[in-house]
């Protein structure tokens, strides 16, 4: 008598001795949520700058917007280490055209550049941004609070959502009359598929001056800043003893 070679695929699993992807009766597994929300100072604030010409022709439009600009840069400057960053955006120069019989005609010539600034010392910034809006054709948008990417208060909120975590999986153990025995698994929601969601907090204003000088007595604006809420989720497995049932 011969014997046909048992195929692979027909072989099937003890399910008494194959591994349980959730657990077994003599080893229940136990999947929670770890949350975390807390309120910290904010760390750097954004003011966003926008100065501003406008002439007849062209040559006159970028003189005026150089000036213009190189009074901002060296007004924001001055606050030395107050300032952590000062960028350059976008620059344009564009011309404005009015109908002229059956031709378009250039009226007048706009130009722009736009600054981006970062501070930390948040005293001195509602005194910046009050002598900047007070530049000519100068404007000035934020502030925009924010943590800095790797602050300590982000390690603390994750921290706490892994403590949550343990907790919840402990009260729902406890609930059965039984104990947490050993993690399995710990990871962040959709870890296998992150993509970065960009968070922003922001109070502000806008605000523009239309003085010929810098005014050097120009009031401080009081700026109150606005606290920052981190959040954190995790994702835990557990096992735990056999329940109470």
């Amino acid at each position: 008598m011969t014997h046909e070679p048992e195929h692979p695929q027909a072989r099937r699993p003890d399910p008494y001795t194959a591994p349980a992807p959730y657990g077994t009766p003599a080893a229940p597994r136990l999947a929670v949520q770890g949350e975390a929300r807390l309120e910290f100072d904010p760390e750097t604030a954004h003011i966003g700058i926008t100065v501003s010409a406008r002439g007849t022709d062209r040559r006159t439009a970028l003189e005026d917007l150089t000036r213009r600009n190189g009074l901002a840069l060296d007004l924001v400057k001055s606050y030395g280490d107050a300032v952590e960053k000062l960028e350059t955006g976008a620059f344009s120069i564009s011309p404005e055209l009015t109908r002229h019989g059956r031709g378009d005609r250039v009226r007048a010539y706009h130009g722009r550049v736009h600054l981006t600034a970062v501070l930390t010392d948040f005293t001195a910034l509602g005194e910046l941004t009050t002598r900047l809006a007070d530049l000519e054709l100068t404007r000035v948008d934020g502030p925009w609070w924010s943590m800095r990417p790797d602050s300590p208060a982000h390690g603390e909120v994750r921290r706490q959502a892994v403590r949550e975590a343990v907790k919840r999986a402990r009260e729902y153990a406890q609930a059965l009359g039984a104990d947490l025995t050993a993690l399995v698994e710990l990871s962040d929601p959709g870890a296998e598929e992150a993509h970065p969601v960009p968070v922003a907090y922001a109070g502000g204003f806008a605000r523009r001056g239309m003085s010929s000088e810098m005014a050097e007595d120009a009031p401080a604006l009081d700026l109150e800043p606005q606290r920052q809420t981190l959040h954190a989720l995790v994702n835990a497995r557990f096992v735990m003893t056999p329940p109470s049932l």
